[in-house]
């Protein structure tokens, strides 16, 4: 088998960098590092439309939708030299694999093309207060009345709240079945009467974490959501079927370039700075035990890649698709953990220099990744929770 790109895809490769480098400007990378605009200003959207131009949003989108209907495989090649900038072109995060899913033809033909051209973006509102790693415990209400539902509840750590166009709500339906099978999605507008957005500051914050952080979101949010009118028309997949819809979603959004990059970025960025550089007289990439490592943490990178490769294959022909999105999800995040606690080891003190602070290195990239890296683990959803879906869905086993 030849995991390498065709000579047809290494051009393309290549035309995408030579874009990203004559388009990706300071005006941009300014958006991008805004914690209000969160990316979203009319620098980027014009990026993102010469970008749609060129065919490459949306790539293996079906084409009545706005898409290309082209490989999946190209479109991974194109998100990654866009991830590595900050910019997404691909559609991770976006909600549009779970309305390609289990949306209605109306639906589909409405957000899609509004997604390509960044006029619609998605905050995911499922956590709750007391509602995070078990999610099917949320407590948010979505009460049925006549063509519309009447929703109240609360959603916390909704990073993309203060600037997304809609809401991509999980809400309890039915309080008197099982928790799974009483909850429904709906595409809620955020400019709906009754949803109030407050901002929670993290850890990145202060100072601002560097372009190329993982989980370097300055902000995240809470949402109240008070007698909201929700049409009926804005239900995702069927009434009381929004655990799964949800979860299939999820399962989806978790293959391809950006997802893999959280990841493996920490390998790159820690190589790339050993091979030239040095601190105290000590050169990194000269010492042996450091060399071992870092080819050890190389190489599951490339495990990474594999997995994420195998994903991408089975979506694009059609295959079953169940659990290998939380396979990912499981030895992905935790290799990222594994490398940057020896990224620590190696920069020593070093490593808790953060941005702004005299002798960072980077400005200061390694210690704000130490900071974000153990989320990773819990993000989308918590990996003791996907191993569980492993277990029951990919080896059969019963229910613990």
């Amino acid at each position: 088998m030849d995991f390498g790109f065709t000579p047809q895809q290494e051009a393309l490769k290549q035309e995408v960098r030579q874009f990203i480098a004559e388009n990706v400007t300071q005006e941009v990378i300014a958006e991008l590092e805004s914690a209000e605009e969160g990316g979203r200003g009319p620098n980027y959207r014009g990026l993102l439309l010469k970008a749609g131009e060129r065919g490459w949003v949306g790539m293996s989108w079906p084409k009545e939708y706005g898409g290309q209907g082209g490989s999946r495989l190209n479109q991974y090649i194109v998100e990654e030299e866009f991830s590595r900038v900050g910019v997404s072109v691909g559609g991770a995060g976006s909600g549009a694999p779970a309305i390609l899913a289990a949306g209605t033809e109306e639906q589909k033909r409405y957000f899609l093309p509004r997604i390509m051209r960044g006029e619609a973006v998605f905050a995911l509102g499922f956590t709750e207060p007391q509602a995070g790693a078990d999610l099917a415990g949320l407590q948010c209400r979505a009460v049925r009345d006549g063509d519309e539902f009447v929703v109240n509840g609360q959603k916390i750590f909704t990073t993309a709240a203060h600037y997304a166009t809609h809401l991509y709500l999980m809400a309890r339906t039915d309080p008197e079945v099982p928790k799974h099978k009483g909850i429904s999605i709906f595409l809620v507008p955020m400019d709906t009467p009754g949803i109030t957005v407050r901002p929670l500051w993290t850890i990145q914050n202060d100072p601002p974490a560097p372009i190329g952080t993982t989980y370097g979101q300055r902000r995240t949010n809470e949402v109240f959501l008070e007698d909201v009118h929700v049409p009926v028309s804005c239900m995702l997949g069927e009434e009381n079927s929004g655990w799964y819809v949800g979860a299939l979603g999820l399962n989806l959004d978790r293959v391809g370039a950006s997802r893999y990059l959280l990841s493996v970025r920490r390998d790159e960025d820690i190589i790339n700075w050993v091979k030239d550089n040095q601190f105290g007289g000590f050169s990194p990439g000269q010492d042996p035990a450091v060399r071992d490592r870092l080819a050890e943490l190389w190489i599951e990178a490339q495990v990474c890649r594999l997995m994420t490769m195998r994903s991408m294959s089975l979506v694009e022909r059609g295959s079953k698709f169940s659990y290998e999105g939380s396979a990912e999800k499981v030895f992905s995040p935790e290799h990222g953990v594994r490398t940057t606690e020896t990224i620590t080891q190696v920069l020593g003190p070093y490593a808790q220099l953060m941005n702004g602070s005299l002798g960072a290195i980077e400005d200061g990239l390694f210690a704000h990744n130490v900071m974000g890296s153990f989320q990773s683990g819990i993000n989308h959803g918590s990996v003791q929770v996907m191993r569980d879906q492993v277990a029951r869905r990919g080896l059969g086993m019963p229910r613990g």
